[in-house]
Parts: structure tokens; sequence; C-alpha cells
């Protein structure tokens, strides 16, 4: 078993977003942080700001901008999994649990930079924090009143887990549509369980399954969410934000199912596209 970790909530720790890359089409901009986990730091659209950016009060590396979840989303329930009968314990960073993965608190290399797209690349550790290695890629684009993101994980040597999405933390709409099929009940700790049930009424912090696009309605704009991703979740129990999340799996997918179990050499992705309607 890997080494025992230690309950620090290391994604409560503050992330400056160190020096942004701008891209941008029409009255769309976007600014990127590589240093911080390769997050958007801030989305404007026609002069308004549509993230919780990192100097809005809320510092912490877990809470600003739109960050890569790689290689699992949400809350591995205490760190611990097992994979071919072999247990493996991660670094708690939250709460008594490991979340959202590692690459959202890791730099990012800025690989490729033009007026409107960039990519960036990550070399996944092969440690205590994950033991698997392998590397993370992200290409982010725009086009008049259309944001295109993808993501994608490849394994390294050795077979793996994975899961993989992202986290913007939107600031608090008047209103989404949104209208999920089912959803993931949860325990007393607030983790995902089975089998799947009805949505619950909000407000959520749940994980849901569904397959139609989300409209976002802020400061006068409607947004358009929509990804390849089935999984989603929704956090808008915060009186300043809401987060809207597609993911490839539900969290804790490497103890309940979901994960995609990747070969030596094999890739997942993804896509997440925002359109301004």
């Amino acid at each position: 078993m890997a080494n025992e970790a230690t309950a620090i909530d290391g994604a409560r720790q503050p992330m400056p977003p160190g020096e942004l890359v701008r891209i941008g089409s029409g009255a769309l901009t976007v600014d990127v942080a590589p240093d911080a986990g390769g997050r958007i730091a801030q989305i404007t659209q026609a002069g308004v700001d549509w993230l919780v950016g990192p100097h809005d009060g809320t510092p912490a590396m877990i809470a600003w901008g739109c960050y890569p979840m790689v290689p699992w989303v949400g809350r591995i329930r205490a760190g611990r999994f097992a994979l071919q009968g072999r247990r493996y314990q991660l670094p708690l960073n939250l709460e008594g649990h490991a979340i959202h993965g590692v690459g959202f608190g890791m730099p990012w290399r800025l690989e490729r930079h033009a007026p409107t797209a960039l990519e960036l690349s990550l070399v996944l550790p092969e440690d205590e924090r994950w033991p698997f290695g392998g590397s993370a890629h992200q290409r982010i684009e725009v086009a008049d009143r259309r944001l295109s993101l993808w993501l994608s994980v490849t394994a390294g040597a050795q077979l793996m887990p994975a899961v993989i999405g992202w986290h913007p933390w939107f600031r608090k709409p008047e209103r989404i549509e949104f209208s999920p099929s089912l959803a993931y009940p949860r325990d007393a700790e607030g983790m995902v369980m089975l089998p799947l049930v009805e949505p619950p009424a909000g407000p959520w912090d749940d994980c849901f399954l569904n397959d139609d696009p989300v409209i976002v309605h802020h400061a006068g704009q409607r947004l358009q969410l929509a990804s390849d991703c089935r999984h989603w979740v929704v956090y808008d129990q915060p009186a300043h934000a809401t987060c809207i999340e597609p993911e490839s799996g539900p969290p804790d997918a490497f103890n309940i199912g979901g994960a995609t179990w990747l070969a030596p050499g094999a890739t997942l992705g993804a896509r997440f596209t925002m359109e301004w309607r």
C-alpha cells in the first residue's frame, strides 16, 4: 500500500493566478492561467465577466475560475481505492477526502498560443500524489460568441483509472435551465451512492445524468452549455456562485464504478462548449 496520506485541506490553500494568457474573438475574451492549474481565470462576453476570479474574495485553489479535473473528479472517499488487487491511498486535500484530481493544483506547460486558441500539457506525477503517471492535454479555442474546450488524459506505462471534467465557478446566475433524468443519492458525508434516483429538489451539491444543454441566465445574457459528458455536477448552494460541471463519470468513480480503465498509452477525451445565444 502507498504511504498513508495526511488530512490537510490543501484544496483550500490560496492559488495565485500567475501570468495570464489571453485569447479572443469579437466581444469574447478568455484569460488563461497556465501556472494555476491550467485554468481559465476569466471569461468576458460583451463586457460581462462570467467567472468568479482570483481577486473576487475567494482565492483558494478550489474556489475560482474554470479548472480541469484530471485524472479524477469530485471526491475519492478517504482517498482510497483498489486496482488489480492492490490498494492505493491518495493524499487527502479536503475534509478527509481526495478531491478533483491533481491537475488543478499543478502548473501546465503552454504548448501553443494563437490569437484565438491555445494548448496546454501536463505530465502527471508518478508518486504518492498519483502513482500511475501519464499525461494530460487541453485545447481552448474561441470563435465569435463560442468557447470550446477539449480535455484528454493518456495513460503512461501502467493501466490506470481515469475520470475527467471541468469545474467552472460561474458568477451567480439569475436562473438556470436544467432538466436531468436521474441523480446519485448522497450519504451523510455527502458522498455519492447507488442506485440512481429521481432528481431531488434544490439547492444542489449533486451529480446528475443529463443529456441536454444547460442554459445559464446572467446579467442579461443567455449562455448554453453542452458536453459529450453525461454526468453533470451542479453546486448552487453558495450565494455568490453556481458550479455546473460536466464530467466523464461520477465522483468516487474509482470505488462505485463509472471510471474509464486506460490501458498503457490509451487516451480518454471529453469536450465542453459554451455558446452565448
